[in-house]
C-alpha cells in the first residue's frame, strides 16, 4: 500500500511531538496515588479536550496568523527552532518542551481534577505538537493533505490513550533504560523535522529572492 511521504511525514512528527509513550510514563506516575481509580475517565476527558486543542488549532491556526499578520514562512522558521529546541531536549534525555515542571507534578499528585491541566495540556497538547499542527497545516495544498494531516492527529491522540489505558505494563516492559531509548530516537527524528520546517520557511522569505 502506497503511503504519501506528506501523511508519513506528518504522523511521525506528531507522534514524536505528542510522545505517547513519554506521556504514558508520566500519566502513570500522576495516577499512582490518590488518581488511580479514575485512570480511565482520566485518560478519556485528557486524550479528548487536547485532541479537541489540536484540531482547534488545526483549523484556525493560520487564520490565527493572518489576523496578527504573521506570515507563514515567519512562523514556519520559528516553529521549527521551537522544534529544534524540543529535539536537543529529547536526544539529550531533557523532559521536552511538552512535560510538566515538578511544581506542576506535585500540584498534580494533589486531589482535584488534572485532566484538563496538566494531562491535556501541556502533556498531550504541548508547545510543540501545537506549534507542529500548525506548520502541518500550512504546507498542506488541497483539502485531501489537509483532511490527512487531521486524520494523524486523530491517530496520534488514540495512540497516546492506548498507551494511557497500559501505562503500568509499558512501564514494566519498557523500563527507565529503554523509555529513554525511544526519547532520544525520537529527538533525532524531530530534529531532521524541524531543521525542514526551517529551510521551508527561509526557502519562501522575502529577503531571499
Amino acid at each position: 500500500m502506497h503511503v504519501s511521504p506528506s501523511v508519513l511525514s506528518s504522523f511521525v512528527t506528531l507522534l514524536v511531538t505528542i510522545g505517547p509513550i513519554e506521556t504514558a510514563v508520566i500519566f502513570a506516575s500522576l495516577t499512582a496515588g490518590i488518581h488511580r481509580s479514575e485512570r480511565l475517565t482520566l485518560a478519556i476527558r485528557s486524550c479528548g479536550i487536547a485532541g479537541l486543542v489540536l484540531l482547534l488549532f488545526a483549523i484556525g491556526g493560520n487564520i490565527t496568523l493572518d489576523l496578527l499578520h504573521v506570515s507563514l514562512p515567519a512562523f514556519r522558521v520559528a516553529g521549527g527552532l521551537l522544534l529544534f529546541l524540543q529535539a536537543l531536549s529529547l536526544t539529550f534525555s531533557g523532559p521536552g518542551l511538552s512535560s510538566i515542571s515538578e511544581g506542576e507534578r506535585r500540584d498534580a499528585e494533589r486531589p482535584g481534577d488534572i485532566a484538563v491541566f496538566p494531562l491535556a495540556f501541556p502533556l498531550i497538547a504541548g508547545p510543540g505538537s501545537l506549534s507542529a499542527t500548525v506548520l502541518l497545516m500550512g504546507r498542506t495544498e488541497g483539502w485531501i493533505e489537509a483532511a490527512g494531516v487531521i486524520a494523524m492527529i486523530m491517530v496520534c491522540v488514540g495512540l497516546t490513550y492506548g498507551a494511557m489505558r497500559t501505562a503500568e505494563r509499558l512501564v514494566a516492559l519498557l523500563g527507565a533504560t529503554g523509555a529513554d531509548v525511544v526519547r532520544r530516537i525520537s529527538g533525532v527524528l524531530l530534529a531532521g523535522l524541524a531543521i525542514q520546517f526551517v529551510f521551508d520557511g527561509l526557502e519562501r522569505a522575502p529577503f531571499l529572492h
